[in-house]
């Protein structure tokens, strides 16, 4: 997921491993001291991105979103087990610091843009009412 923040210095995008809950909220796992992480606790305002196109000649098929992001306090150890089976390693045990230093991070999509070149070309689309009702 690429993450788009904004701090005194301007914008920044980072790149972020993401993770998600049934009620669409993405989780990611930063340092605290880099600078999209500082800039989440100055403006929660956020902006991203989601491509799950990855081929020369596909079809473009993704997400673009904005919303709210904020630091979640605790070791959350339901998050580290997704975010480590996503990343085909191995279930942390529930003693284990599984953050070394990092916090978790959460953003609820206040906006997403769906591109499906497939299905809709060129036209997006955009789900606003479904994120008021999660």
């Amino acid at each position: 997921m690429s993450l788009a923040t904004q701090d005194e210095k301007g914008v920044w995008v980072a790149d972020v491993i993401f993770i998600y809950d049934g009620n669409l909220t993405l989780y990611w796992m930063s340092d605290p001291d880099c600078r999209h992480s500082k800039a989440v606790l100055e403006n929660s305002g956020v902006a991203g991105s989601i491509t799950a196109s990855t081929r020369s000649g596909e079809q473009n098929f993704g997400i673009q979103f904005e919303g709210a992001a904020a630091k979640v306090e605790g070791v959350r150890y339901d998050l580290a087990l997704k975010h480590l089976a996503k990343r085909g390693k191995p279930a942390p045990q529930e003693t284990d610091d599984v953050l070394q230093g990092d916090s978790w991070y959460s953003l609820k999509p206040t906006k997403i843009r769906l591109i499906d070149e497939e299905n809709f070309g060129y036209n997006t689309q955009d789900f606003v009412d479904i994120l008021s009702n999660s």
